[in-house]
């Protein structure tokens, strides 16, 4: 599927043609620059690599320089792959705009999700806890209680749900409604909410 890479504004609101005020997220996204074109011949599948968000020479590596001055353009931030399902044949060089999306459209949208650090199971599992403090009991609230293991296995098993960093995942939002272009300032304004912080990089594909 055809896509683009975009960076996440923030959130506000719009109104439907019902009256009814819809929450939305305001994605910049875009122009981004083709910088390289895969093939089955040279390299066994169809891409299309896109360039995002300008970098500072200084910062890039010089193999990196030399891909992007191959493709006639400055070094950028975020280098993605799409598979080549684009309307239009794409060049090396050329740009992929937000016009790649029209209004109503649906749109899967993949971004990392906010860092939350160390968690405890209530936080990152939903566990509900010990309940009420009665009997002299002492801070125990959100402990995740009992393990259940004794002498066999003597060990706690891989996968149980228990404290650890929560956050910072790769996270896929599904058929999420466009429900404004803005061509001349690169926005696309998509219904609900989109994971990650403001300023993180998104992919977005159509």
């Amino acid at each position: 599927m055809p896509g683009i890479i975009g960076k996440k504004v923030g959130m506000t609101s719009v109104f439907g043609e019902d009256g009814k005020n819809i929450p939305c997220t305001v994605i910049e996204a875009g122009p981004c620059v083709v910088t390289q074109v895969k093939s089955v011949e040279i390299d066994g599948y169809e891409a299309i690599q896109l360039a995002y968000d300008e970098k500072k020479e200084k910062n890039t590596s010089k193999p990196l320089l030399f891909h992007f001055k191959k493709a006639g353009t400055t070094p950028k931030k975020k280098l993605v792959e799409f598979p080549n399902d684009f309307e239009q044949e794409l060049t090396l060089g050329e740009s992929v705009t937000v016009d790649l999306f029209k209004e109503g459209a649906w749109v899967d949208v993949v971004g990392i999700s906010k860092g939350k650090g160390f968690q405890g199971v209530v936080k990152r599992h939903g566990f509900s806890g010990v309940g009420g403090r009665t009997h002299g009991q002492h801070n125990r609230n959100r402990a995740p209680g009992s393990l259940g293991a004794s002498s066999y296995p003597s060990r706690v098993f891989p996968g149980k749900k228990l404290a650890g960093r929560m956050g910072g995942d790769r996270v896929k939002v599904v058929n999420l409604r466009v429900l404004k272009v803005i061509p001349e300032n690169n926005l696309l304004l998509v219904k609900g909410s989109i994971p990650g912080a403001k300023g993180s990089y998104l992919i977005i594909e159509g």
